[in-house]
């Protein structure tokens, strides 16, 4: 767990899937949100309490089941809100039973907003700016504030997200990393959806340099 500046920042490896979850809180406020709930909700909510936030909002970065599995015992325990892209809403709630199966998924509650390209989530005085990086999944978002930025299932520590699943796109996801991620300043600080890298985070510079799939 880290402070910059107001912001209050956790990154959780939670569940079987490496998924990372992550916790965004304004310190002065006490106004909080979770990233990608997959699973051990219960914990995550210790945690934020530990630092005196209140979750509001749980946001998914992208409908996949391993990022959304966390997200109906997250919203029964604190009555956050949920919050995806527009292109995913009907993901969402349209999971395939197979998969919640596979997953030992629950299925998640329908979406109570959703966001586009450029809007802001906003707990406190931390806001969050929407970049819409599809590619892996159509509505897939990452989520940028002054020094870092929460790519999900788009970019990875020296890797990216599959793109051989329905409605992904190797295309849309090179070109989404090209010009949404690698145009951010250089030491803005990544975050990524799962541990799969040799680090837990990177940086822009880090990737455009060193990434085996799209070098800058």
């Amino acid at each position: 767990m880290s402070k910059g500046g107001e912001m209050v920042l956790g990154q959780y490896e939670v569940g079987s899937f490496a998924v990372f979850a992550y916790l965004v809180g304004d310190e002065e406020t006490g106004k909080g949100l979770i990233i990608d709930p997959a699973d051990e909700t219960k914990m995550l909510i210790e945690e934020a309490k530990k630092f005196g936030i209140e979750i509001t909002y749980i946001v998914n970065t992208h409908g996949h089941v391993d990022h959304i599995m966390g997200n109906a015992e997250m919203k029964r325990r604190t009555g956050a809100e949920i919050i995806i892209h527009e292109a995913e809403e009907e993901w969402l709630v349209h999971t395939p039973s197979y998969m919640l199966d596979m997953f030992r998924a629950q299925p998640s509650p329908p979406a109570d907003i959703t966001v586009k390209d450029g809007d802001s989530i906003t707990v406190g005085d931390i806001a969050l700016e929407v970049i819409h990086t599809p590619g892996h999944s159509p509505g897939g978002i990452s989520l940028h504030r002054d020094g870092v930025v929460f790519t999900g299932d788009t970019l990875f520590v020296g890797s990216v997200g599959r793109t051989d699943f329905p409605y992904a796109s190797w295309e849309q996801l090179e070109h989404s990393i090209r010009t949404r991620l690698y145009t951010l300043p250089g030491n803005t600080v990544i975050y990524p959806g799962h541990n799969y890298g040799f680090s837990p985070s990177s940086t822009i510079d880090d990737e455009m340099l060193n990434n085996q799939f799209v070098r800058g």
